[in-house]
């Protein structure tokens, strides 16, 4: 299939809109029949104030006996909708209750069983006191306030979308109840993220004095943002991001050999398929990668019969030496990357040549990632170094002896990487992932949800130090040229801007120089509440990454993640515009949800955009490459239909 749009934010259908008009009738006729009320020679159709809310409320015992009746004094009330039909021609919004009550409810029991709290502030603390926020919405939503949730406000339509088995949305009344309801969702989720009341000093704590303006986006320093975007539109590398009319467009589909687990693209003439049994070798073309070439078997060319290769499928491929060599890494153990060696692949000859293992002093360690040195370091021919990453060490790995000479791979016993430099932090660091720009300064994402920069002469101390937001990091991702940073988070995106002005008026990038408190507020990227509920309950944002640019002055135009069966495409130079649709009006940290969704009929393992150097005359950039365990696809972004 081809590239297809994400839903648009979705208005109550005319057929609903007909059924609300009715209901507001109802609401002039109910008035009609109340002699205190009947005076009122207004004809406004929707509550404009707390007092003809509360009056209309009395005059709907009528129409509404039993709802009055449960709860005389009915408050925080909504016109609840349910989203049904999920993904099919037939899906639409329904009214669920044309009245109904929410309460944020402060609770240890989340699913509500033998509990009978009712109201706005209730609480029952279990004896550890560990208690949590709940919004209730009459009896059909109960759900933990997180940002599992997805909620997407509409201001323009005094509304708000989100996630509770299902997909939901509430319309307000007023607009003063409609940002009563939003700062109440806000001050909730603080508290059951962080564990402490949302206040100015607890928001302090959490994002320290530099970063407030994380907290108080309104406040935040977004100059570089608007400085960024204009640079961006006098650029003629970047002339060319996806607009409305151009479309993804399948080149390629191939059939792979095996169970795909990874996909590691080539600069050059071919790419790489990582499966179960071999990895399989394809020819990177202008459209997309295409064609079956050699397929190497990880138990047919070893040299050592001692390799666990053929055990575990690695999940990890580095290419290098201009892409004539693959490290592969294998973990050992199920759902945990760590492990304690590496082999490395001769693609030339298809055997694998060696088998490594980390270690430092003598003693065996671990890693959990490894990465090249730059953004290009795989196409220099002569590279021997790479980084590691694990929980608590950040490090450079030296396949030459300390002499700098090669090792002698046929004599020696498991060789040893060389750890030339690097850090090995106390504890606490917990991190999680890391990239590479294309000087070699390094970012590194923990599970605590912070980032921190290095810059490439040193590991011990990282120049910037970026709070979280209260979801741990998964992936990183970073720009050839330091300026922008993108984040993976189960359920959202973050996209920081690493620039700064600093003293002498110089403007650089957080990897080289401590950014001070003139640091812009980072922008997120998210699935609206409805992509989010078909993505599947289980499917969580994986692998966030740019466009691929390797040469100064070429700027990246897409970012592009994975969620389950759908790969998501966004702008951008659409997301770094601050005047763009999707935030106006928006309150706290802006979130951009203008994309594009390719769906698959299987799980998606990766997908990437290819090097910049396979971007066409008649297409705006290179293509990309989705991979599922079974198949690999290439996508062009077109301006023919």
């Amino acid at each position: 299939m081809g590239g297809a749009h994400s839903r648009e934010d979705l208005d109550i259908p005319d057929s609903d809109e007909e059924e609300y008009q009715e209901e507001e009738e109802t609401y002039e006729d109910s008035k009609d029949e109340t002699p205190d009320r009947s005076s009122s020679g207004r004809k406004t159709k929707t509550p404009s104030s707390v007092d003809e809310v509360e009056a209309r409320l009395k005059a709907l015992k009528l129409k509404y006996p039993s709802t009055n009746a449960a709860n005389p004094s009915l408050k925080n009330t909504v016109k609840l909708y349910l989203f049904i039909g999920g993904n099919t021609p037939k899906a639409k919004w329904i009214t669920s209750e044309k009245l109904a009550s929410y309460s944020f409810i402060k609770t240890s029991n989340i699913n509500g069983s033998n509990e009978e709290e009712d109201g706005d502030d209730s609480e029952n603390e279990d004896e550890d006191g560990e208690c949590w926020w709940v919004l209730k919405v009459s009896t059909k939503v109960r759900v933990k306030v997180g940002l599992e949730m997805g909620l997407k406000t509409f201001p323009d339509q005094l509304r708000v979308d989100f996630v509770a088995q299902g997909v939901w949305a509430m319309k307000f009344f007023s607009d003063e109840d409609f940002r009563g309801f939003v700062t109440k969702y806000s001050e909730s989720l603080f508290e059951n993220t962080y564990g402490m009341e949302s206040n100015e000093a607890n928001k302090m704590k959490v994002y320290g004095k530099d970063f407030i303006g994380w907290a108080n986006p309104d406040a935040a320093d977004d100059s570089m943002w608007e400085d960024a975007e204009d640079s961006l539109q006098k650029s003629p590398q970047s002339a060319t991001p996806v607009r409305a009319n151009q479309d993804l467009r399948e080149e390629f589909e191939e059939a792979a050999n095996g169970g795909i687990q990874s996909l590691a693209l080539g600069a050059m003439d071919n790419s790489f398929l990582v499966g179960n049994s071999g990895i399989q070798v394809v020819k990177n073309f202008a459209h997309g990668i295409h064609g079956k070439g050699v397929f190497v078997n990880f138990d047919g060319g070893n040299h050592r019969s001692s390799s666990s290769l053929v055990h575990s499928t690695p999940k990890k491929a580095l290419l290098m030496r201009a892409e004539t060599n693959m490290l592969l890494m294998s973990p050992m153990s199920e759902g945990k990357p760590h492990t304690t060696g590496l082999h490395q692949l001769d693609i030339e000859t298809g055997k694998i040549v060696t088998e490594w293992k980390f270690g430092k002093d003598g003693v065996d360690i671990t890693m959990r990632d490894i990465v090249n040195d730059s953004k290009g370091a795989q196409l220099d021919p002569s590279g021997s170094t790479f980084l590691g990453l694990d929980d608590n060490r950040l490090c450079r790995w030296d396949m030459r002896d300390r002499k700098g000479m090669v090792q002698n791979l046929a004599s020696a016993n498991t060789p040893v990487l060389n750890w030339t430099q690097g850090h090995q932090f106390s504890r606490g660091t917990n991190f999680q992932c890391f990239a590479t720009t294309g000087d070699g300064s390094i970012v590194v994402g923990s599970i605590d949800g912070k980032i921190r920069l290095y810059s490439s002469s040193s590991m011990r101390q990282a120049k910037t130090a970026f709070p979280g937001l209260g979801s741990p990091i998964t992936h990183v991702d970073v720009t050839f040229d330091g300026k922008w940073i993108l984040a993976t988070t189960d359920t959202y995106l973050i996209l920081i801007c690493s620039l700064f002005t600093d003293k002498d008026g110089k403007t650089k990038t957080g990897f080289s120089g401590r950014m001070g408190n003139r640091i812009a507020a980072p922008r997120l990227l998210k699935l609206t509440p409805l992509d989010s509920h078909l993505a599947g309950i289980d499917n969580k944002f994986r692998n966030a990454q740019f466009s691929w640019v390797t040469e100064h002055g070429k700027q990246e135009r897409h970012l592009v993640a994975t969620v389950g069966k759908f790969s998501v495409i966004w702008n951008f130079q659409q997301v770094k515009d601050g005047s763009h649709e999707c935030y106006r009006n928006q309150q706290g940290l802006k979130s951009c949800y203008c994309y594009k969704i390719v769906l698959r009929d299987d799980s998606i393992v990766d997908s990437r955009f290819m090097h910049d150097k396979f971007a066409v005359t008649e297409s705006p950039e290179a293509p990309l490459v989705i991979a599922t365990p079974m198949k690999v696809s290439s996508f062009s972004i077109s301006s023919r239909r």
